[in-house]
């Protein structure tokens, strides 16, 4: 299932913005609103919808990351993305986008069907943690993320991230019905 427009409104949980409401949108929400109300997450510390962008022979591409995660500092320390369906097969490209994200590499990624919930070390990018109470609480989060310190991130390393990372996500790029699936322009 891809995310498509349902031709109406909803509140955002941390804006207080109308946004256009879609297939992902009240899951997006739920994990937002989950995030602060029971995680202790300030909502400043969120922003949502938020691009991943990384270069394949010369064309860039996009992936839309749902959450992320900042610290005091404005450092990425986790991604949240929501998965439709099986959240296991979602561990690869979590822990490539942890690697990949600007601002990063960010310690941490959740992916989550909103039902089930994996917390994956992007170190390792091996699960640490799974079930929704894997989701760690926010000061709990900013001191396990002060405790990584990552190099720089050699080229070739990153190029074979975003190969593999490619491999997940490029469907959305056109190789799918992405005309009668993508988002309409706003």
């Amino acid at each position: 299932m891809h995310e498509t427009s349902l031709g109406g409104t909803i509140r955002d949980y941390l804006s207080g913005e109308d946004i256009d409401e879609t297939t992902y949108e009240e899951f997006r929400q739920a994990l937002a609103k989950l995030l602060v109300e029971e995680f202790e997450y300030p909502r400043e510390s969120l922003k949502a919808k938020v691009d991943l962008c990384f270069t394949i022979d010369g064309e860039e591409m996009c992936r839309t990351m749902d959450l992320v995660v900042y610290d005091k500092d404005n450092k990425p320390v986790m991604l949240v993305m929501f998965c439709p369906g099986d959240v296991g097969s979602y561990e690869r490209e979590a822990g490539c986008a942890g690697w990949l994200f600007e601002g990063g590499p960010v310690p941490f990624v959740v992916i989550s069907n909103t039902m089930e919930a994996y917390l994956i070390e992007t170190e390792s990018r091996k699960v640490i943690a799974s079930g929704m109470d894997s989701i760690p609480h926010y000061n709990d989060l900013l001191e396990r993320a002060a405790n990584y310190k990552f190099d720089p991130v050699p080229e070739e390393k990153v190029n074979r991230l975003q190969r593999i990372f490619y491999t997940y996500t490029g469907f959305l790029q056109g190789t799918c019905c992405s005309e009668s699936c993508s988002l309409p322009k706003l």
